[in-house]
């Protein structure tokens, strides 16, 4: 097993992506909303993949109206290509990489935006399915990326076409509260202990990520709630800011 610095945990919606969500950036796109199964979900009427699955239905819905075709992994692929990126997001990672950390992406968001992002960072690896990877026409060039990813979103309809039309079942990775059970499988599968684990997060969400975390970090808080579980809280947006602040905390191998 690779040695590793430590392991860095990133959220992605208001962490990675400066928007409010992935989710959000394909529902402007469709002139539509999910008020109502949101609202079914906090009161108690939908637990979380039952409103993963009522908001595919809603995204397949409004793609019609407004194409006059049934959704497809390619067409919101091209929708989510708009999504505005976090300023330092690649010296960021590309840094923690680079000294050694294990990086991955723990987040409810939209897996096609997190996947791109992984991709930015391949490995010397031929793409091949594992836990924690990318689907394999984001790999660049055929190579598997050096994060692991955790997301949500949807899953294109079996036969090989991975462009084509969307299965209702959705993706469903991440627990909107289970983000510390994911960090808690990659340390024991890296080998990396809890005070050399560093998450960033922004919302209530991000809470059991941080309590399995030595250095929780709160980038850029959507609310009051999970500030009383970080260290740390950044609200410059500029995800440099996280080197600097692991660097204060001594994980960090060089001051670069």
């Amino acid at each position: 097993m690779a040695q590793h610095t430590g392991l860095l945990c990133l959220d992605m919606d208001r962490v990675l992506v400066n928007h409010l969500s992935t989710w959000q950036v394909v529902y402007d796109a469709l002139d539509t909303n999910n008020d109502a199964s949101f609202a079914a979900y906090n009161q108690g009427l939908l637990d979380e993949w039952a409103w993963i699955k009522e908001d595919l239905t809603l995204i397949e819905e409004a793609f019609h109206t407004m194409h006059g075709t049934p959704a497809n992994a390619l067409h919101l692929d091209t929708i989510l290509e708009t999504t505005p990126m976090m300023d330092g997001l690649d010296v960021l990672i590309g840094t923690a990489l680079e000294e050694g950390w294990a990086v991955a992406i723990v987040s409810g968001g939209v897996h096609v935006t997190a996947h791109r992002i992984a991709a930015r960072f391949p490995s010397q690896r031929a793409w091949s399915r594992r836990w924690g990877g990318i689907e394999a026409r984001y790999a660049p060039e055929g190579r598997d990326t050096l994060l692991h990813v955790f997301t949500n979103g949807w899953l294109s309809c079996l036969g090989g076409d991975e462009n084509g039309a969307l299965r209702p079942l959705g993706r469903y990775q991440v627990q909107m509260n289970g983000k510390g059970a994911v960090v808690a499988m990659l340390q024991r599968r890296l080998g990396i202990e809890r005070e050399r684990t560093v998450s960033v997060g922004d919302s209530a969400g991000d809470i059991g990520m941080f309590q399995a975390s030595g250095l929780p970090i709160c980038f850029n808080p959507w609310d009051e709630r999970p500030l009383a579980h970080a260290n740390e809280v950044i609200t410059t947006l500029d995800l440099r800011e996280v080197l600097k602040t692991m660097a204060a905390k001594g994980l960090r191998k060089t001051l670069n």
